[in-house]
């Protein structure tokens, strides 16, 4: 696919209806009635972190199967509005009811699949700091399934690409015998990434208690997009989706219920757009302080 020229980030607009003219859009309501509102194929990036009906302060818990209609509809209309070369990323968590969990991925699955979606990838995102239980292994780690409308999709893997564990081994043998043996552009990073989650001492941390890292949502949108792709998420939240579109030089649209989120939302993006957002950089060593057996203080790759 040709690549598209940078889109001029000089304006300053940002729509509360959708324009696909435009480059930003932040809707301040229900995310169906916005959904309803947006034509066909708009979109080539759909990502998201539905609530995950454990009662947060944004949510109110329902029965399980109630949740999954209304995650149906949700969806139904997500891949109306995909293209057919784009991707739908959905990340979810566990519901927990009685002190049992059930994956919401396996109970999401089936609706992408009855749609035809193709699932390309289930990642898991793994992270150190969380809740702490105490009547079962404490949990470090969600889903984020990558599927894709057709088989001709968008991905793209050298700008998500991580550096080699071995950069400079060598083939010891055959045609290829000292020629390196990996890619010098660096490692497919795998479907296992290891990013922190945003947490009191994050630097993204806001008044949000289930943040999306910034750095997440890029691999996605570097991955699975070209320059000037509208990126769209239904549950956007404080905006990360939109900060992670504009910042790799497309465009990004969402939806939030909750007035608060929205009018973080705005405040991020406007500082993403002047170029003084703080966040975590992507591919940053994960910080290890030191202990009694480690007496310095250690850095390993989040990879």
């Amino acid at each position: 696919m040709m690549k598209q020229e940078p889109i001029p980030f000089n304006s300053q607009t940002i729509r509360s209806d959708f324009d696909v003219n435009e480059r930003i859009s932040v809707y301040s309501g229900d995310a169906i009635d916005f959904l309803k509102s947006i034509p066909d194929e708009a979109f080539q990036l759909i990502i998201t972190s539905p609530p995950y009906n454990i009662g947060k302060e944004y949510e109110k818990k329902v029965d399980l199967k109630e949740y999954i209609n209304q995650q149906t509809i949700i969806i139904n209309e997500c891949v109306r509005t995909l293209r057919a070369t784009g991707s739908i990323c959905w990340q979810t968590g566990n519901f927990v009811e009685n002190g049992s969990i059930i994956p919401l991925d396996i109970m999401i699955y089936p609706i992408f699949e009855q749609l035809g979606l193709k699932l390309r990838n289930r990642i898991i995102w793994h992270f150190e700091h969380g809740l702490h239980s105490t009547k079962r292994l404490s949990g470090r780690y969600e889903t984020v399934l990558w599927f894709s409308k057709t088989d001709n999709y968008v991905f793209n893997l050298d700008p998500i690409r991580i550096p080699q564990k071995y950069p400079n081994k060598k083939h010891f043998k055959g045609p290829n015998i000292g020629k390196l043996s990996g890619n010098p552009l660096g490692k497919n990073p795998g479907d296992v990434w290891n990013i922190p989650n945003v947490k009191n001492n994050h630097i993204e941390k806001l008044d949000h208690p289930c943040q999306f890292p910034v750095e997440l949502i890029e691999r996605f949108v570097l991955s699975l997009t070209n320059e000037g792709d509208w990126v769209f998420d239904p549950y956007l939240g404080t905006g990360t989706t939109i900060v992670a579109a504009l910042r790799h030089q497309r465009k990004g649209a969402g939806s939030e219920i909750v007035q608060k989120y929205v009018d973080i939302s705005l405040d991020r993006v406007q500082k993403e757009l002047a170029g003084v957002l703080k966040t975590r950089p992507m591919n940053k060593p994960i910080y290890i302080p030191p202990s009694e057996n480690n007496k310095e203080t250690l850095l390993y790759e989040s990879y």
